[in-house]
């Protein structure tokens, strides 16, 4: 494993990734990077090189659901900031980001120079977004702070049940007991306030943006 300080940049477009990569190795040919294409391989990369310092994150790729693979990331590696790179730069979608706990946003839009002062601000500590209209949200900060109890893999249940997956699909998903499943989504639906897993489902697809979210 090197210890050379490490990006990674996750987003299931290899156009716009190599452009991305394009400018970190211009702005910041110190760093290391990383890619993925996937929420799986994202997880993975994660696990497998803990010298991440930033992530730079796609809002859609397969295997998520809008704000989902953020969350995750922040609830599996509270330390380690996230930078969301989206297509879709709708005020309440910035807002939203940054709410669920991002540490910037970048539209793919934005010149190559503001995205380099963006990644540069995060990695020295702050953060940045655009201008923003949007008002602040206490529904959103609501969800994020019910989020926020699950852990990990109660998150990974979580979202094989958006996903409309019964327990012995969520088992044979995840690796796990039946009878662990069970004990998650009653902890999950404890948690989260939720009387049905229907509704359960429903909370997550509030992750999602009104119009869907594009990359």
């Amino acid at each position: 494993m090197s210890s050379a300080p490490t990006l990674l940049v996750a987003d299931d477009h290899p156009l716009f990734r190599a452009a991305v990569l394009h400018v970190l190795r211009e702005r910041l040919p110190q760093f290391r990077t990383l890619e993925a294409a996937s929420a799986a391989t994202l997880g993975q990369a994660l696990q497998d090189h803990p010298e991440v310092e930033l992530v730079l994150l796609d809002l859609s790729m397969p295997g998520t659901r809008g704000f989902s693979a953020l969350l995750h990331v922040r609830g599996e590696y509270p330390e380690l900031p996230v930078v969301i790179i989206s297509s879709n730069d709708h005020p309440r979608v910035i807002r939203r980001a940054q709410q669920f706990g991002a540490a910037g946003f970048i539209p793919k839009s934005a010149p190559a120079e503001a995205m380099g002062d963006a990644i540069q601000a995060v990695l020295d500590g702050g953060s940045w977004f655009p201008p923003m209209a949007a008002e602040r949200s206490e529904a959103d900060a609501e969800l994020a702070a019910r989020l926020a109890q699950l852990t990990p893999q109660q998150f990974r249940v979580l979202l094989c049940l958006a996903d409309g997956l019964l327990n012995k699909q969520i088992a044979a998903t995840l690796g796990l007991a039946e009878n662990t499943v069970k004990v998650h989504v009653t902890a999950i639906l404890k948690k989260l306030a939720c009387y049905s897993r229907t509704q359960a489902a429903v909370l997550v697809k509030s992750l999602e943006t009104e119009d869907g979210v594009s990359s």
